[in-house]
């Protein structure tokens, strides 16, 4: 059995290394740029008084799921009760006219059948009835808007959703339309502000990768994955603003912030396989083909199509080769 010197043991490994080795080149990647969203309600809700007067009841707290319609807090004015006792003794009053004017019209109406009184009597007191009616039903009417007032105390949420705050308390005096809760609609996206250069990079309906909620590396998460609902076409501050819909963000808070990748065109990157890159003392390390070790910084990894690996920011230059460690 034939015996191999170290000397051409070494040069047989370097030269297989030479010819089985990964030659790195510089590739057209996707540039994925990492933005800041926040969660906000697509629609925010807010509860108003429709009356003045003091909060007699508060139904609600923050955090707090309402119902389109439910009652959030009844509002109290006094003076609508002192209004609703002063015209119901005048009603009263415009009753007891009403009914002797009648009385008086029908005796009037007999005596005329009778030839006893004259017809000038006779619509003298229909007179004297219609005008009696018709004041008592506009008291009626006066009454019938002071208790609608009254039930308008009632503060109704405009939509079912979730109580975010509340800026009253019992006992509280109030004006007509002020705030008695904000509340964010049941449906939740994410929006994010970019500078104004990646803009043209972003349409509605492209796709992005969300950040793990929490990460402190802010990786994207494999499962978070949003959809662009709409590219705002005002620039504000130098950036454009967009929404981007993501399932289940009805457990986050409102006003979270978490990470947004988005594709900003491509650019040149060294990419190589994951297998090549070693880790030893907290440093990185790919090996050469012809066996000294290179000290790399590694950057996001990639998957898929001729790009798969992990990016090397810096330590590699094009046409390297690199053989397995």
């Amino acid at each position: 059995m034939a015996r191999w010197s170290p000397l051409l043991l070494m040069l047989f490994v370097a030269n297989a290394h030479a010819q089985d080795g990964f030659v790195a080149r510089s590739l057209d990647v996707v540039d994925r740029k990492a933005v800041i969203a926040t969660v906000e309600p697509i629609r925010q809700l807010v509860a108003r008084a429709r009356i003045g007067g003091t909060i007699a009841t508060l139904a609600i707290k923050e955090g707090d799921t309402v119902a389109a319609g439910s009652v959030v807090a009844e509002v109290a004015d006094e003076k609508l009760a002192l209004q609703m006792q002063a015209l119901d003794s005048r009603i009263a009053s415009l009753q007891s006219q009403r009914d002797q004017a009648k009385v008086d019209y029908d005796r009037v109406t007999e005596l005329q059948k009778r030839g006893v009184s004259t017809q000038t009597q006779l619509d003298q007191a229909k007179t004297n009835l219609d005008v009696a009616e018709r004041n008592l039903a506009a008291l009626r009417g006066d009454r019938s808007v002071i208790a609608q007032q009254a039930t308008e105390g009632a503060v109704l949420a405009p939509g079912a959703g979730r109580v975010l705050s509340v800026p009253v308390s019992v006992g509280r005096v109030i004006l007509p339309g002020e705030t008695i809760a904000i509340m964010a609609e049941d449906r939740y996206i994410l929006r994010l502000q970019l500078p104004e250069r990646h803009a043209q990079f972003l349409r509605a309906g492209d796709k992005v990768s969300i950040g793990a909620r929490g990460a402190g590396d802010g990786s994207p998460g494999a499962p978070h994955e949003g959809v662009v609902r709409i590219v705002y076409p005002e620039i504000q501050g130098g950036r454009v603003i967009a929404d981007v819909e993501v399932p289940g963000l009805g457990d986050y808070f409102v006003g979270e912030r978490t990470r947004v990748f988005i594709d900003a065109g491509t650019r040149k990157a060294i990419v190589i396989p994951t297998s090549l890159l070693y880790r030893r003392a907290g440093v990185n390390y790919v090996r050469l083909a012809g066996g000294d070790e290179v000290v790399v910084q590694p950057g996001e990894e990639r998957g898929g199509g001729a790009a798969a690996g992990v990016e090397i920011l810096s330590g590699l230059h094009d046409g390297d080769r690199l053989a397995t460690p």
